[in-house]
């Protein structure tokens, strides 16, 4: 492969970084508006009280525990694809990795608002974080709650890492093909000093697997320890073991419909149509068959084992949840959303279809956070006495603080990729290569 092509991978990508249209302009705009409408809604919330909210005895998680645990799924899919396959050497990854990473990132970030969010009284946070006891806050170390703290803030900052560190070489790429100004300035700083030499790669390679093996647990163990926030307990519909792997293969799901959605979207307004060609959302599509089938069979086993305990609360909960619930539309629009839509991707034809990728990878993330609004609120408002039964709607200060996540979280990636390279060009240009030619 000729240094030529090589520099036509990098002017491929780096291209997109270019002057921003009107559209791109207007996207910005519109996620301004719902920030900025989230944020005036959470002010009232602050100052009027958690009673603004639809949350009551007994259903005192709603919206907003929905939210972050959905998000923190969204995460997922990043480190899927950036770690795990990189580690199997899937080929297919090397150019949607770095959406997927970012994605991972700002996911995160978006998550960690919404336990502050729900607390009302946001200083009370402090009295999560293990702090030593001997500080006086006596953080209970047993309870999944703190365990979430510790796991997420791991994820966050070993993500980072991860993500920081492909994009070096691509930062410096991006700094030695920009004019002198503000923006090379920013390059040359974030670059870090790299050169390419050989010492530098061969750093780089023993870090970059050293962080993907151990991002590569992670992945599992946080969503596991997000799961625990109910299987801890012992309310019906959240007191199961399943819940660990169910929700680890949900939040890659919804996580790799994420990634489809925004590089769909994106791909014509960065100009970047043939890097992120129809072969890639392909794969995703076929991988979005096995996690599917995952789900169906966790549907599955729940009910089954619902059934099979002989218990008659578990049997009568798992009736009313499907049957005569006031969520029962919801319940079904999650198993056909999560199960049903996934399977269309058998078809050749719906697979390679622009336009039903996309509507598919909506239902997808729609059903996704269906699941976690039936897991959460259908079990709280229907527990072991009838005098403990509740329902639950959210207002419209939790609808406009939701609308502040999607804002913020697109936000962050559109501005991420106009700032940085969208894909990693190097591990492109190795992956070319590898192979004795170029696809450009």
């Amino acid at each position: 492969m000729s240094n030529t092509e090589l520099r036509q991978i990098d002017e491929e990508i780096l291209q997109s970084l270019g002057a921003p249209s009107w559209r791109y302009g207007l996207g910005l705009a519109f996620c301004a508006v719902l920030m900025l409408a989230g944020f005036i809604a959470y002010g009232f919330q602050y100052f009027r009280g958690m009673g603004v909210t639809g949350l009551s005895i007994p259903v005192g998680w709603g919206v907003y525990i929905t939210n972050f645990v959905w998000w923190i799924g969204i995460a997922h899919a990043g480190t899927l694809i950036s770690a795990i396959l990189w580690l199997f050497r899937t080929k297919w990854r090397n150019r949607i990795n770095r959406a997927a990473e970012a994605m991972t990132i700002f996911a995160i970030m978006t998550a960690g608002l919404f336990p502050l969010v729900h607390l009302g009284r946001v200083w009370v946070f402090w009295w999560l974080l293990p702090y030593p006891n001997w500080r006086h806050l006596w953080p209970n170390f047993k309870s999944p709650l703190v365990w979430d703290v510790i796991a997420v803030t791991t994820y966050l900052t070993v993500s980072t890492l991860f993500f920081y560190l492909g994009l070096l070489p691509d930062i410096a790429a991006a700094r030695d093909r920009t004019e002198p100004g503000l923006r090379k300035r920013i390059y040359t700083f974030a670059a870090l000093g790299w050169t390419g030499k050989y010492e530098q790669w061969r750093h780089y390679a023993r870090t970059y697997l050293a962080l993907a093996a151990l991002v590569t647990p992670l992945v599992i163990s946080v969503h596991s320890v997000v799961s625990w926030d109910f299987a801890m307990s012992i309310v019906r519909g959240w007191h199961t073991t399943i819940f660990a792997p169910y929700f680890v293969a949900g939040a890659i799901h919804s996580g790799l419909a994420m990634v489809i959605v925004l590089l769909i979207a994106l791909r014509k307004p960065l100009r970047l149509e043939r890097v992120f060609s129809l072969y890639y959302f392909e794969q995703m599509a076929l991988l979005m068959i096995f996690t599917g089938s995952i789900m169906a069979y966790s549907y599955g086993v729940e009910s089954f084992m619902g059934w099979y305990s002989a218990d008659k609360f578990e049997r009568q909960f798992d009736a009313y949840r499907a049957f005569h619930s006031p969520y029962t539309p919801l319940f079904w629009m999650m198993i056909v959303f999560n199960v049903l839509v996934p399977m269309t991707f058998f078809w050749k034809k719906l697979r390679t279809n622009w336009t039903w990728l996309v509507i598919a990878a909506v239902l997808v993330n729609i059903g996704m956070w269906l699941e976690r609004f039936v897991i959460i609120v259908g079990s709280l408002s229907h527990d072991y006495l009838p005098s403990s039964w509740g329902l639950y709607a959210p207002r419209l200060v939790e609808i406009l603080v939701t609308g502040f996540s999607f804002g913020f979280f697109i936000f962050a990636f559109m501005a991420f990729v106009k700032l940085f390279p969208a894909a990693a060009m190097s591990e492109m240009k190795q992956d070319e290569l590898g192979r004795g030619e170029a696809r450009f």
